[in-house]
Order: structure tokens, then C-alpha cells, then sequence
């Protein structure tokens, strides 16, 4: 699942490097193209709210199955798209489908003793982070030196393959809701309602994970420009300097079962907020870009670990309802933070973008200082 996780994530990553060679190939702006990133986010949240509940409702096994069939036929889409408009339909679907990884999480947590969730989920979610960064690594260096279509031709065959493995050996998990797919909907408004720290939670996810898209879907577009020049291959190989995340995420797992939550949740707001004053005093340089990274995606995966953490610990039978729940509220964020900063990089450049960044992160610790001291953390 660690490695299915990073596999199938990927595939929402693959764009960002590219967009610059997109945009100039259909000849459309770079705001324009910038929309590729917020509707693959946008897909994903919709799958989650869609989708994910389903894996409480019938069997799991089934649901990711089929679920890959539509993954390889979005990507084939957007590989042999000829304008923008194909691009943007096959990305919202590529993020509509490219959810089982969601699904992984909740397996894990279900599977784990109670003093192993944490560890466990964290397992899950490095590889998942793992899959982020060398998606744009990957995708950044092929597309530089083969082509753009040539990232998607090859995911096709690696989704394939895996979806292959996951036939002979994920294991299967019987449902735990019975009822109307209607009456699984309404569950989640029944678990927003009653459950405080699944509300907290989810405000902080979205926000944190809107401030990380307005860097990585901005950052492109930055080098670009003076005193970079660089081209995609740049833009991808800066995503491995964000493997303290990965690191981060598999010890950050451990620590939550047995480390005040509410501290480990400031240190990783308070880590973000500082990444973006490095973007924002020395984001014209390489090692202004590599700190402001590490910190970066080690604050944002320090949070959400311990946030799922948190969330997964209040209804056991529920952990898929209450996933979709936080996922949707996060990636909702990520398509928010990924369209205000193409429009703030539009009207102000690069210091519009570590606006919006520093922005969303100082809403959320406001958020959780006012709220956490109500909420349980469990």
C-alpha cells in the first residue's frame, strides 16, 4: 500500500513542471494553463467526496479495480490531447479517479493495533509523499528532454502494472456501513456535525495544503524567469529536496501515539510560516528555494499525519467516511491556494505568491489557537 500509494498520487503531480511547456505549446497563458493544476485538485477532491465513502459500502478490492481502469483511460486523454480544453476535462478525471490512495490510509489504520496507527498511517502517507516528489522529478526531467505526452505514455504503463499487483495481493476488507448510498452521504454531514476535532482538522489540512500548491504551482513559472532560466528538469529535480518530508511524515507517524498533538500541530504551522519569510527574503536563489522547501514540506506533513491521526482515532468504524470528509476539505484548499496564487503571480509575480502562501498558513495557526483548546485531540 506504501508503494501503490506514491504510484497512484503521482499521477496529480505530473503536471505541475509542465505546465510552462503546455502552455506554450497551445499557445494559451500561463494563468490559463495554471488551471490544468487547480482542476486535477478540484477532481480529486470530488473523488474523494464521491468515491472514498464507498469503501465502507461494498467491498474495497472492487471499488480500486475498477477505479484503475479509469486512471489509464484519463491519462491516454491527456496524453493525446490537442488543446487545452481535452487537458483540462482528462485532469479533472485523472483527480477524480486517482484517489485510491485514500483508500489505502484508512486500510492501514484499520489493520494496525491501536499503538501502531499513527506509525502506520505515517508508513502509508511517506510513500504517498514520496510519490509526490519524484512524480515531479520524473515528470520534469522526461518532459524536459522527450516531451510533455511522454510522462503520460509511461504512467500509463506503470498505473498498469501495478494495478496488476494489486489484484494478486491487496488484501480485501468487508464493509462496515449497510444502507443507501444515500444514507452513506448523509453520514458525513452527521460526523461534520458531531465530530469537533474532525472539523478542526479539516480547516487546517485545507489550509496548509492550499499554502504548499501556491509554491509548487507558482514555482515553475519562477524559474523561468530571471536569474534562473531553468526548465522543467529544474523545477522537478527542486521536488527531491523535499524528501525530509517523506522522513518526516514515517516520524512524525510514531510520535503522534505518544507526543501532545496540539504542540507537534504549532511546530509544523509555525515551520511553514518560516519557509515562506526564506521564499519571500531569498527566493531568488537556489538556497533560498532548497531551505524554504525542506521546511516546507516537512511542516505540511508533520500536520497532516498528526491531523489523520487525530481524525482516524474518534469513529473506527468510520475511518473511510471520516477520511473523505478531511481529504475533501484538503484538497478543496489545494485548488483554492493553486487558483489565488496563478492570480496573485499574474498581477504581482513571485512576491504574490508568498503572499498567498504566507497568508493561508497564518489563518490556520489563528484557527487552531482560538479552537484547539475547545476540541479534544485525541
Amino acid at each position: 500500500m506504501t508503494i501503490g500509494a506514491g504510484l497512484i498520487v503521482a499521477n496529480n503531480y505530473y503536471n505541475q513542471p509542465l505546465l510552462g511547456k503546455i502552455a506554450r505549446e497551445f499557445n494559451v497563458s500561463e494563468a490559463t494553463a495554471n488551471n490544468i493544476a487547480m482542476l486535477t485538485q478540484i477532481g480529486y477532491a470530488m473523488g474523494l467526496l464521491l468515491l472514498i465513502p464507498l469503501g465502507d459500502m461494498f467491498r474495497r478490492k472492487k471499488i480500486i479495480i475498477a477505479d484503475f481502469i479509469v486512471i489509464i483511460l484519463s491519462l491516454l486523454a491527456f496524453a493525446v490531447s490537442t488543446n487545452i480544453y481535452i487537458t483540462f476535462v482528462s485532469s479533472f478525471v485523472i483527480g477524480f479517479s486517482s484517489v485510491v490512495p485514500q483508500m489505502f490510509v484508512p486500510i492501514a489504520a484499520q489493520l494496525s493495533r491501536p499503538d501502531e496507527k499513527g506509525k502506520n498511517v505515517g508508513l502509508v502517507m511517506s510513500g504517498l509523499l514520496v510519490g509526490i516528489l519524484v512524480s515531479r522529478v520524473f515528470s520534469g526531467l522526461i518532459g524536459e528532454y522527450w516531451g510533455w505526452r511522454e510522462v503520460y505514455y509511461i504512467a500509463i504503463g506503470i498505473v498498469t502494472i501495478f494495478g496488476i499487483a494489486i489484484v494478486i495481493v491487496l488484501p480485501d476488507i468487508k464493509p462496515t456501513f449497510h444502507g443507501t448510498y444515500l444514507k452513506l452521504m448523509q453520514s458525513l454531514l452527521h460526523y461534520i456535525k458531531t465530530v469537533p476535532s474532525l472539523r478542526l482538522a479539516s480547516v487546517r489540512g485545507a489550509l496548509g495544503f492550499g499554502s504548499f500548491m501556491a509554491f509548487w504551482t507558482t514555482l515553475t513559472f519562477h524559474l523561468e524567469r530571471p536569474p534562473f532560466f531553468a526548465g522543467s528538469d529544474i523545477a522537478g529535480m527542486l521536488g527531491l529536496v523535499g524528501v525530509g518530508g517523506a522522513v518526516a511524515a514515517s516520524a512524525v507517524g510514531r510520535m503522534t501515539d505518544r507526543m501532545n498533538k496540539n504542540i507537534l500541530i504549532v511546530a509544523a504551522i509555525i515551520m511553514m510560516i518560516v519557509s515562506w519569510i526564506i521564499f519571500g527574503m531569498w527566493g531568488f536563489s537556489y538556497a533560498g528555494l532548497i531551505v524554504g522547501i525542506i521546511l516546507l514540506d516537512v511542516g505540511l506533513q508533520s500536520m497532516h499525519i498528526t491531523n489523520q491521526t487525530i481524525v482516524f482515532s474518534t469513529n473506527p468504524e468510520a475511518t473511510n467516511r471520516l477520511n473523505t470528509v478531511y481529504m475533501v476539505s484538503y484538497f478543496i484548499g489545494g485548488s483554492l491556494g493553486t487558483f489565488i496564487s496563478g492570480k496573485a503571480w499574474n498581477s504581482f509575480g513571485w512576491y504574490g505568491s508568498v503572499g498567498v502562501g504566507t497568508s493561508f498558513v497564518l489563518i490556520a495557526l489563528i484557527a487552531h489557537w482560538l479552537f484547539a483548546g475547545k476540541v479534544k485531540q485525541h
